[in-house]
This record gives structure tokens, sequence and C-alpha cells, in this order.
């Protein structure tokens, strides 16, 4: 992990951990003790309250200068009350039950959808009426967007999962970028025959194969399929989820046959090393290549196609943003902080400490990307469908004590049982 690290880090690591207990609907926990103070959103028009997990340094930085801008802007006061991001997650559906601040810093997916369900969260409308939905892309919009149809989220920065390989290795090896699955299939047998490891694949820490598991889901059988799995409205025992397996079992041979073994750090370096020649992850992986060189030598492709029908239409982009709670939703002082907040000046305002998202707004400043992020501003702002990662867009609780342990036993004998994780999904969501 690096010394100061960016939010990618934990919301991956710590996600699953943390907000496990809090989307599982356990009532019984203690509120956030640092969001629970005398000042509170909605004692005067001109104040309010932000709850924020960004306790990490890079990410604080953020948020301060987004609140300090703000402030400047309006003439409000904004009280921030920051708690790590792993305690965060794990108390936060007690603390939306107690005395929460009035906006908070959340995910898009399952997670916003859930609590807006549970009436926890206040719509956004009147936010979005003033960003203007044509100022984001089509995906970040549906993301947005509670099963009412109504907006709940305010999104602030996401970052695409590609295929990442070293253009120079490409170069030389005559390599060409796949665009269906047949074609992958193809190039992973030429480079394992030219000695080396095709996919490069570290899930030590459980998470990573989360990725191949929903883009190969999404590419067989739809977003729509995929989303409707993730929320238990489709059957883990089904067809289609098997075909999933079946079709990750014939390119199991070609990632990286000590996965288990390794985080997602090691694989990362067999990249820039070039004894791997791809690499699925998230556009995070870029900083691990501190070396200029090394960096400017990585690009990306979206994954490949396995149907016509559903094409390369949808994207893993995990979204970052903010929302309200019932009682925020009452204090104007709130919903003008998270206009502001996805506003281009804020968005840019934000970036400026943590260069390494993607910004979310198309009018915003881009010119501080590099040619990677560029590409993945453009894939991201052109995707028709984008999800959240499993861990996010299923409950969490069944992506840690379910799926983690299933795709890894899968991972090292190549056997899934469907019916059996049907059977526990059936018990955790029921238990909602």
């Amino acid at each position: 992990m690096p010394e100061t690290p960016t939010p990618f880090t934990p919301t991956r690591r710590t996600v699953l951990k943390g907000a496990a207990i809090g989307a599982a609907g356990i009532a019984g926990l203690p509120l956030l003790a640092a969001c629970t103070g005398t000042s509170k959103g909605g004692s005067s028009s001109n104040s309010t309250t932000l709850g924020s997990s960004a306790s990490d340094p890079i990410p604080k930085a953020g948020i301060a200068a987004l609140v300090k801008a703000y402030e400047k802007k309006s003439s409000d006061t904004v009280t921030v009350n920051t708690v790590s991001h792993n305690d965060f997650q794990e108390k936060i559906n007690s603390y939306l039950q107690g005395s929460p601040d009035d906006a908070f810093t959340w995910f898009a997916g399952y997670r916003m959808r859930y609590y807006a369900a549970k009436g926890l969260v206040a719509p956004l409308d009147d936010v979005w009426d003033k960003l203007g939905a044509d100022n984001f892309g089509k995906g970040i919009q549906a993301a947005s967007t509670g099963d009412d149809g109504k907006k709940y989220f305010v999104p602030n920065y996401n970052y695409p999962w590609a295929i990442f390989y070293r253009k120079s290795l490409w170069q030389q090896k005559g390599y060409q970028v796949p665009t269906t699955w047949d074609d992958l299939k193809t190039l992973c047998a030429q480079m394992k025959k030219d000695g080396l490891i095709p996919i490069s694949f570290g899930d030590k820490d459980g998470w990573p194969a989360m990725g191949t598991f929903d883009y190969l889901n999404m590419r067989l059988n739809g977003y729509q399929f995929h989303i409707d799995l993730m929320a238990h409205k489709e059957s883990w025992d089904s067809k289609q989820v098997k075909d999933v397996f079946d079709t990750w079992k014939s390119v199991l041979q070609y990632q990286d046959p000590g996965a288990l073994g390794l985080t997602w750090e090691d694989s990362a370096q067999k990249l820039a090393q070039k004894k791997a020649g791809m690499y699925l992850l998230g556009s995070f992986v870029t900083q691990q290549f501190t070396d200029p060189k090394i960096k400017a030598d990585v690009d990306f492709f979206e994954f490949p196609s396995l149907t016509e029908a559903n094409g390369q239409d949808a994207l893993e982009a995990p979204i970052d943003g903010f929302m309200l709670s019932t009682k925020g939703g009452s204090n104007q002082a709130a919903k003008d902080m998270l206009a502001y907040f996805g506003s281009p000046e804020g968005q840019n305002t934000y970036s400026s400490k943590d260069p390494n998202q993607i910004e979310t707004n198309l009018k915003a400043d881009f010119s501080y990307l590099d040619a990677i992020g560029n590409k993945a501003q453009q894939t991201i702002a052109k995707a028709k469908y984008i999800s959240q990662f499993l861990d996010r867009d299923a409950l969490p609780q069944f992506a840690s004590d379910v799926m983690i342990p299933a795709l890894q036993t899968f991972i090292k004998n190549g056997q899934f049982d469907t019916a059996n994780v049907e059977k526990q999904a059936k018990a955790l969501y029921a238990a909602q």
C-alpha cells in the first residue's frame, strides 16, 4: 500500500470488511462518534454538516479544498466530521438511523439504492436541476438514480476497469488489441507461447476476481441481468451464471497460476517488468508505475465483447460522491453545497488536490489529465451503462462472505458451486 494511498485502495480493500456490516441492516451498532457533535445542519439556513470517510491524506485534502471553496463562494459554514474509511462504512446503517450529518460521502450502485429504498436519504432532483443532467454521461446519470426514478447521488469522480498493457512489448511482439473474446483467447495462446504470463492476476485479497466476473456476466448476459443478479432478482443457480464460469474456465490457464498468493500490487509489477502481457484492473493500477517512462508506455483497451447483442456497452467504473440524509433534505444549505460539489468548479477544486481521479462533470477542466487519464475520461463519458463493481452493486455481506471464497475456490480448481451460492444469497437477501 502506498504511504499516502488514494481512495482507490481503501474503497476496494476495506469496503468488503466494513460495508458488509453497514448494509446488512444491523441497527444496533454505535453511532459514528465523530459525527455526533452539537453543531448540526438544519439549525440555521446558512450552516450544514458533512460526514466524510475521506480519512487518507490525499482525499482528505480534496474534501478540505472543496469545503473551503464553497464556504468562500457562499458565505455558508460547513462542519466536516471525518471518520476512518472502514469505520464509516461499518456504522453507516446506525449512523443514518441516528443523528447523521446533513450530507455524507458515499457510493453509487446498490449501496445508494439500498438506503434510498429504506427512506434514510433524501432525493436530490432539485440539485440535479441545477447541475444539469446533460453535463454527465448517461451511465453516470443512471448510476445516480434510485429504484423510484429519483436522483439520490451527486457524483464526484470515478475510474474505469480495463485491460492494461505495455505498448512497447506489444509493438515488439506484433500483438493487436482484441475486440472479441475469441481474439482475446487467440492472443493469450500466443503470449503463452512467447513465454509470457498472458493475464497478470492477483487475488490474494479476494476482491480483484470480481472484476473479471462482472465483465463476463455483462458481456454474456447484459447489464440489466447483471444488476438484477446483484440485487438477487435473478438466481445464481441459473444457466446464465453457469455460462459465465464455463466461459471464464476457458482462460483460467492464461491467468497467473500464482494468483491466490499475489496482491494486485504484485501483479502490477509483473506487467511493469514485461513478465505479463495484460492486466485487468481499475485505472488506479497506474499508481504502481512510479517510473515515468514505464507509465508513459502503458495503455489500455476495453474488455472484449462476447455477444453482438451486448457488445461493449457496459463499463465497470465505480463512482464515489455525496448523498443527503433525510434531515439534510430539509436544509437548503446542504443542497447548495452538493450542487457546488458536483459543478465543474467544485470538481476542478477537488481534483487539484487529488489528480488521480476522473471528474464526472463533462464540463470540468480535464487539462490536468495525462494520456491514460484522458482516455479513461472519454471511455467513461461514452459508456451506455456503468456498473459499480460486485461489492458495491451487490449486498456487501454477500460479496465478502460468499463470493470471495467461492471465486477463490474457482480460481484454485475451476469449480463454482452455483447452487450453494444461490442458497446463501437467498438467506442473506431475505434478511434485509
